[in-house]
């Protein structure tokens, strides 16, 4: 049995580490764009939605439309829907560089809303102070409304890596490369049920790596 297991491990192995790098530069490159773009709107989101700042309904509505848009279509569906708009936007619509463009489409707005959920969080005495103040909107964003919800925004990048996770495994079905792409071709097509075990097991320690690592790093920054 133990040398069935060499075998079979042996057999795999190369696929796999291909498979786990194409896997992190999926998730590394969206998560980095998610983050630079989703902390952006949610923070307009938060702004455009407080009186006390820069309240305007016209721009809340628009963003708050396409968030919740985007978020209400499936990402199986939303990842067939983009494949014309990812190849004009990157050449092709398979392997890793591909499934960037439908996994930081999804991953945005679902981040864009847990930004502005912790800004939302954070005690509006602590924003009336600094308005009252005379501090500049940007002053306000960069000294008091990112450093108070530091610790809701590292929970929800944690939360976003995990999504991208499942998402980019998910990417497999549509020749997305990475684990997904693996359990694909060889659990579902050749029924290959140890290969299979072995990206299961894979997918779980990286979403348990994860969230352990980003809630460790999100309770240095709790305020008490």
């Amino acid at each position: 049995m133990l040398n069935n297991f060499i075998i079979q491990w042996n057999r795999i192995f190369p696929e796999l580490i291909k498979a786990f790098n194409d896997s992190l530069i999926m998730i590394g490159v969206s998560i980095i764009i998610t983050v630079i773009i989703g902390l952006t709107l949610g923070i307009l989101l938060f702004l455009t939605n407080n009186r006390l700042l820069f309240k305007n309904r016209f721009i809340y509505s628009i963003v708050d439309f396409i968030v919740n848009t985007i978020r209400s279509i499936p990402f199986i569906i939303l990842l067939v829907f983009l494949i014309p708009f990812t190849i004009f936007l990157v050449g092709k619509s398979t392997g890793p560089i591909g499934a960037i463009v439908p996994l930081t489409v999804a991953a945005i707005p679902l981040f864009t809303r847990l930004v502005d959920t912790s800004l939302n969080e954070i005690d509006k005495g602590i924003v009336e102070s600094s308005v009252a103040s005379g501090a500049s909107v940007w002053l306000i964003v960069k000294e008091v409304l990112i450093p108070e919800s530091l610790y809701g925004i590292i929970q929800s990048i944690t939360l976003t890596l995990i999504n991208l996770i499942a998402f980019s495994a998910m990417a497999g079905v549509v020749g997305g490369g990475g684990i997904g792409d693996l359990a694909i071709r060889y659990g579902y097509y050749r029924f290959d049920n140890f290969t299979m075990s072995i990206t299961v097991i894979l997918l779980i320690l990286l979403v348990q790596i994860t969230q352990k690592v980003g809630s460790s790093l999100a309770q240095k920054y709790k305020r008490d």
